[in-house]
């Protein structure tokens, strides 16, 4: 550019476009395209962006040198201008520090994320292995605890079911025989137990059902009700002797007879008589035993009317097999600050350290046609970036911290005393 020109002029041109003997050097250099690839890599990284700012500054510079002559306030203008190139500087060794903090806060946020993931399946997999420790934890404390009482209601059922094996190996020859008369010919005994076990276990329930309507009557002194189910009760216990405990009698016979040199005969009065007395004992064991608290239960279900436990139950019914997880979930839904803290923070420590160079470049610019740069640099965190709207309407980049004036009232509207110390 000054190869045309001598002396003065060759001085002059040379000061007024010295950026262009080096620009293309170093823009060359930071570029590093014969470089290997990590060098070039590093170069275009560290490099490229505050060599480019420097040489865009740099014309910049020459420029508002230029228009210090038309200026009113030099003094401010060079200040301003001084102050600007600082900037510039302290936005490169940001820039720099920038890469490191950001590799910190990568660090530390992957850590965190990784705590948390590993957390979180380690809290999956405890609950995944004390699921089956945690059901019988549950069902424990519904067992001991007062409630509803399942045990009762387990027994008794399963009483029913041993009465309708026994009665049903008792009955089988007699309804094989009685069917077999009717029908005129064999049937298999398999055929006739499985109906006759349900049948005899409905039976059995059906006792059970009777007896606990019988003694919930008594307990309310409902009379007209007592002597109906007492009536009831009385058919049930008669067709309950005569067809399963008169068998069941029978099969004793030979016993009696062993001990008596064969010369004994209950007859119908003593057989039935026994029966009553086997049936007696049996109602009266079970239903103070069990009966009594689980044939209501069973009677509610069977009715479809339900049944209500004590409230403490109701709030202990709910067996949370996930206690773990959603545990961590609400914390993790807690934290929700810390992760949007860390996430700005990650945010911020990758866009602020170009920002920073971009903006303090745009400070030259902006020194040129409004005497004053427009950023206020360094930035320290995210929030300080100005938004577009703020840049238009000529905001300050940071809020300004409102002094804490005392106010002092008049004399005349304080008491006498203070208003005297503060004459003095």
């Amino acid at each position: 550019m000054t190869d045309g020109a001598s002396g003065l002029a060759a001085v002059i041109l040379s000061m007024l476009f010295f950026p262009t003997f080096f620009q293309k050097t170093f823009l060359d250099f930071v570029w590093g395209a014969q470089d290997p690839v990590w060098l070039m890599i590093a170069k275009r990284a560290f490099l490229l962006l505050p060599t480019g700012a420097l040489i865009l500054c740099l014309w910049a510079s020459i420029m508002a040198l230029l228009t210090v002559v038309v200026r009113q306030k030099r003094v401010d203008f060079i200040r301003a201008f001084l102050v600007t190139w600082w900037d510039f500087m302290k936005c490169v060794f940001a820039f720099w520090g920038g890469f490191l903090k950001f590799f910190w806060v990568f660090v530390v946020s992957l850590y965190g994320l990784l705590r948390v993931i590993v957390m979180g399946l380690w809290y999956i997999i405890q609950d995944i292995l004390l699921i089956p420790f945690r059901f019988i934890s549950a069902v424990a404390k519904n067992v001991s605890a007062p409630g509803i009482p399942w045990i009762a209601v387990f027994l008794t059922f399963f009483w029913c079911l041993v009465e309708a094996i026994i009665f049903t190996y008792v009955m089988t020859p007699l309804v094989t025989d009685t069917l077999a008369n009717l029908t005129g010919g064999e049937l298999s005994e398999t055929l006739i137990r499985v109906p006759l076990f349900f049948f005899l276990l409905f039976v059995i329930l059906g006792s059970y059902a009777v007896l606990s309507a019988w003694v919930e009557a008594i307990r309310t002194r409902n009379v007209p009700a007592i002597l109906k189910i007492t009536l009831v009760e009385m058919v049930a216990a008669f067709v309950e002797v005569l067809f399963l405990y008169r068998e069941l009698v029978d099969s004793l016979v030979p016993w009696f007879a062993q001990h008596t040199a064969g010369n004994f005969d209950l007859g119908i009065v003593g057989t039935l008589s026994i029966g009553f007395v086997a049936w007696l004992g049996v109602r009266g064991l079970t239903w103070f035993l069990f009966a009594s608290h689980g044939v209501p239960i069973i009677t509610a279900i069977i009715q479809g009317s339900g049944f209500k436990g004590p409230e403490w139950q109701k709030k202990s019914a709910k067996v949370d097999a996930f206690a773990y997880t959603e545990s961590f979930f609400e914390h993790f839904k807690a934290d929700g600050d810390w992760v949007k803290e860390k996430a700005d923070e990650l945010l911020g420590a990758f866009i602020l350290p170009p920002l920073q160079v971009v903006s303090s470049t745009i400070n030259f610019f902006t020194l040129i046609i409004a005497s004053k740069p427009l950023f206020d640099l360094p930035f320290k965190s995210f929030n300080d970036i100005m938004r577009s709207r703020e840049i238009l309407e000529g905001k300050p980049s940071r809020p300004k911290v409102k002094s804490k004036l005392k106010i002092v009232k008049p004399a005349a509207e304080m008491p006498e005393a203070t208003a005297t110390e503060v004459k003095q």
